[in-house]
């Protein structure tokens, strides 16, 4: 998929190194942190940068906010869509329900859901699936019985053979307490947060919580964004 040895770089400068190159392809991760940390476009900045860089097909399923919305956010940021449109397919709630009633037939939202998602699958052979977000997803499929449905909606997920982003609006806290929910299902747990710093100032902060078969830094670095790039710096003031 890429030059890294079966790993994909997230392109924030100086976090791939903690994690020995990135992520490993065909993991599912978790993208997690309170609303305002950026989680969306940091997964959608992955995507844009491997489509830019590698050529690489990826889809972003976007469940709360319109794709119209998104793509404004992105181009503000710098990522031009135009220049990826081929290569990063952005689909929204309204247009997955909208092909959704043509193949429903009595079938659940979750069953019908993942139907289409399986297609897209064959159709366009994604290498990257954002999903955005897990609450939304799940109210969605109206899970009742969470731990078991978690279970095998992520045995689903990894049977795409993609490596799927998964963004959950929860703190670190609340993920790590499930022993055997989101945090002990996936492979890895990226967080953000924003940390107040001063009376007047905050800063967002990013840690690698998890990584399976990576020896990771788990600390928390400072995240910068500027002149179209993410980068990471050690953490110097409290």
């Amino acid at each position: 998929m890429n030059d890294t040895g079966g790993r994909l770089k997230t392109y924030i400068e100086g976090f791939d190194r903690i994690m020995e190159g990135g992520i490993p392809e065909g993991h599912l991760v978790l993208v997690a942190g309170t609303p305002g940390t950026m989680k969306s476009s940091l997964s959608y900045y992955l995507l844009y940068n491997h489509a830019v860089e590698n050529g690489i097909t990826s889809v972003y399923v976007t469940l709360e906010q319109s794709r119209e919305s998104l793509l404004k956010q992105m181009e503000k940021m710098g990522m031009k869509s135009d220049l990826v449109k081929d290569k990063v397919h952005v689909l929204d709630l309204g247009i997955i329900r909208k092909k959704l009633k043509e193949v429903q037939g009595g079938s659940s939202w979750l069953h019908v859901f993942k139907s289409y998602m399986t297609n897209l699958k064959e159709n366009l052979d994604y290498k990257i699936l954002v999903i955005d977000s897990l609450e939304v997803l799940e109210t969605m499929a109206e899970v009742t019985n969470r731990r078991t449905e978690l279970f095998y909606l992520f045995e689903w997920l990894r049977d795409l053979e993609s490596t799927v982003l998964l963004i959950s609006e929860s703190s670190t806290d609340r993920i790590m307490e499930g022993k055997f929910d989101e945090g002990y299902l996936s492979d890895g747990i990226i967080t953000l947060k924003m940390q107040v710093i001063r009376d007047v100032e905050s800063q967002r902060r990013i840690r690698c919580v998890k990584m399976r078969e990576t020896n990771h830094d788990p600390s928390y670095y400072s995240l910068l964004f500027n002149n179209g790039k993410f980068q990471v710096t050690r953490v110097i003031s409290e």
